[in-house]
């Protein structure tokens, strides 16, 4: 057995299973071409028999060229393999129910029926030249011994690999490991790992199982899948580099692939997710700060450039005068230690008062301070957006940048979209990216104030910026404008 990891990636059929989520062609595609960058091995592209797109996605990813295989799921059915086999598929996962409480209440049948079928639909698949991976579903709750007999007569069948799947996330690391463990010793084929979140435990459970033997893991993006999802890629890859030393997939860019699938299936990141989440190397309390400015690795136990992220300050209570020094000499100005210590008073009075300090709120406060006027290379002086029933969204507007008057229009999925975008289009070729919209109603009724926090990106540099009103496109437009006057007045200096 070779000792290599190989990683199974099933965003695209049990990440899909997330409640309310759904792929067309073109974005399977999408996230499949992304996958194979990334270096993984098997992409379970999804379930040719469920339908007809789901074919159609399959098809175009076998024929991408991608260096992964592109692998269907199948029930233990023929008709599901011939399914698969239409699709030009590389592979099979051929997923059979093995406990006792899937095969009496779920199938309605018996162990060895279940036994039979399986040898048949594995015969049948390597007949027409497919790979077969055969994954034990329930394999947690399985009997050792039924677990041992059913991959045993997979593999005499022609079965290429076989999977234990801890469906219901019931393992522990413990029990993982003995599992992996007993079942190792009488397979001659790679074993894999299918393990879910269900008791928090899907990347713990999945690591000991690499330990124990597994050598085929089966992760998603994001965590995503069914209930509380699978072992999340990005968080099994770092731990077998980081704890054990083994090289398996470009971590660097699991950032871009959080976000880019984040993007195509609507599912936001959580800000305290391990690795790719927007906290997850950003740094608020004074005590930390000090510490990573003056060395990395007193507050971080990898650098954020490990998974194509960086380091973020964040301004609040909790600051101490080092990050306050930081961010005012990233706003291109001086400052006194006297004018140093008025703003750091006013930050930690903001702090006080519950509200989330951004980029911009910090730029009024500094040339407050300093008395100096904060400059506005863009602003607005007209806006128009229409919206309505059986009506595009349409937006005009009218900017004044750099004392240069431009006047553009644009249309978008809702009012707000299409104000943006109309801005977008007067400014024209900035390279600047809305990497962050959100909103929160600050009170009840249609007439409630509401809260817009918005993070722009340019050239690797990242601001912050709010605004709150009662009309939701004036304050998405008022905040990005703010954001935009950040980025280009730090240009300017």
């Amino acid at each position: 057995m070779s000792d290599k990891v190989f990683f199974l990636d099933t965003t695209l059929r049990d990440g899909e299973q997330t409640p309310g989520l759904t792929l067309t062609i073109d974005k399977k595609v999408s996230i499949a071409r992304k996958l194979d960058e990334v270096g993984v091995d098997v992409i379970e592209g999804g379930s040719a028999i469920a339908s007809a797109g789901e074919r159609e996605a399959l098809k175009r990813m076998a024929k991408e060229g991608l260096k992964a295989e592109v692998a269907s799921f199948c029930r233990g059915l023929t008709g599901d393999i011939d399914a698969a086999l239409s699709c030009d598929v590389d592979a099979i996962c051929l997923v059979i129910s093995t406990s006792k409480l899937h095969i009496e209440k779920k199938l309605r049948s018996t162990p060895e029926k279940v036994l039979a079928d399986t040898v048949k639909c594995v015969e049948h698949a390597k007949k027409h030249g497919l790979i077969v991976d055969v994954l034990a579903e329930d394999g947690s709750r399985t009997e050792m011994s039924y677990l041992k007999k059913l991959f045993s007569e997979s593999v005499k069948a022609g079965a290429d690999r076989v999977c234990l799947c801890d469906t219901v996330g019931v393992f522990c690391p413990e029990k993982a490991f003995e599992a992996v463990q007993e079942l190792r010793k009488s397979l001659k084929v790679r074993l894999g790992f299918h393990g879910h979140n269900d008791l928090a435990c899907g990347v713990a459970n999945t690591l000991a199982a690499y330990r124990a033997g597994a050598r085929e893991l089966h992760c998603t993006v994001n965590g995503l899948g069914e209930r509380a999802g699978n072992a999340p890629l990005d968080e099994v890859a770092v731990g077998l580099k980081y704890f054990y030393n083994v090289d398996t997939l470009d971590t660097r860019k699991m950032s871009e692939l959080s976000e880019f699938v984040s993007v195509l299936t609507g599912v936001p990141v959580a800000g305290n997710k391990p690795l790719v989440g927007r906290n997850a190397f950003a740094h608020e309390s004074g005590i930390h700060v000090d510490g990573v400015l003056k060395a990395e690795g007193t507050y971080e136990p990898i650098t954020p450039e490990m998974v194509g992220q960086k380091r973020r300050i964040q301004l609040g209570k909790h600051s101490g005068r080092k990050a306050i020094e930081l961010k005012v000499k990233d706003l291109g100005v001086k400052a006194t230690p006297q004018q140093l210590e008025e703003i750091f008073s006013k930050v930690k009075k903001i702090g006080d008062s519950g509200k989330e300090m951004t980029d911009a709120d910090f730029q009024v406060i500094v040339f407050d301070v300093l008395q100096t006027p904060v400059e506005q290379h863009v602003k607005l002086k007209e806006l128009v957006s229409l919206t309505g029933s059986n009506l595009t969204p349409t937006a005009s507007v009218k900017l004044d940048i750099n004392g240069i008057e431009k006047v553009s229009a644009a249309i978008g999925n809702g009012p707000v979209d299409a104000a943006i975008n109309a801005i977008e289009t007067a400014l024209g070729g900035t390279n600047v990216k809305l990497s962050s919209y959100h909103v929160d109603a600050v009170t009840g009724g249609t007439d409630a104030l509401v809260d817009v926090k918005i993070k722009l990106e340019k050239d690797g540099r990242e601001v912050s910026a709010a605004s709150a009103g009662t009309d939701i496109v004036i304050v998405s437009v008022e905040a990005l404008l703010k954001g935009l006057n950040l980025l280009f007045g730090k240009e300017k200096k």
